[in-house]
Formats: structure tokens, C-alpha cells, sequence
């Protein structure tokens, strides 16, 4: 069993940034691939970002690549977003996800296994 607790989210002006953070009560936190996803009023959960095992790895959604970082230290079993450039459309609810499904990337909501409870992003204009 994983636990997953998203922390950082909040509320910023269009151009600015923020950094999500996800800490994992998990045994061997290396076991898992891990994701950031977002869920915006009335819309469906989309995919944002995608890190491997180790970290070598990762791929984000055209919406949010060269703006938004995805990285992870495993030593600390946490998993982070860091959100530059935010843009109103940004905003949603934040959550991050672990995966053991094989594969270069993984973007599916359904192979992801353990969720977080989220975090709100709210961006001005």
C-alpha cells in the first residue's frame, strides 16, 4: 500500500510559479514510476507529467512542457512539480499518482494505482 500527500498548491497571478510537492509512506519508493495530473471544474482528469523509477526519465503533456519540471529524490520518497509561467487555464486540482506499469512512459489514468488527495492551483489574471 502507498500513501501519497500533495502539498504547495495555492493561489498566484498568471506568470508566476509554484512548486507541488507529493511524499510517499511507502516501503521502497524507487519501485515506482510516478505522474502529476490535474482536474479542472466540469473537465476531465488529464495527464501533466511523467517521471521514472530513477528519475532519468520523464515527459509532460504539450499544455504544460517547457514550463512545468517534474523531478523526484528518491532518498526522501518525494516526487515534486515545479510550475513556472502559470497561466489561468492552469488551474485545477493537482494530483500525483504512482505506477509499477512497464513501459518508456506511462500517461493512462487507469495504469496508475495509488493516488493523492490533491492540492488546489489557482491562477489570477
Amino acid at each position: 500500500q502507498v500513501q501519497l500527500v500533495e502539498s504547495g498548491g495555492g493561489l498566484v497571478q498568471s506568470g508566476g510559479s509554484l512548486s507541488l510537492s507529493c511524499a510517499a509512506s511507502v516501503r521502497t519508493f524507487s519501485n515506482y514510476a510516478m505522474g502529476w495530473f490535474r482536474q479542472a471544474p466540469g473537465k476531465e482528469r488529464e495527464f501533466v507529467a511523467y517521471i521514472s523509477k530513477s528519475g532519468a526519465r520523464t515527459y509532460y503533456s504539450d499544455s504544460v512542457k517547457g514550463r512545468f519540471t517534474i523531478s523526484r529524490d528518491n532518498a526522501k520518497k518525494t516526487v515534486y512539480l515545479q510550475m513556472n509561467s502559470l497561466k489561468t487555464e492552469d488551474t485545477a486540482v493537482y494530483y500525483c499518482a504512482a505506477t509499477t506499469s512497464p513501459g518508456t512512459v506511462v500517461r493512462a489514468i487507469d495504469d496508475y494505482i495509488y493516488w493523492g488527495q490533491g492540492t488546489q492551483v489557482t491562477v489570477s489574471s
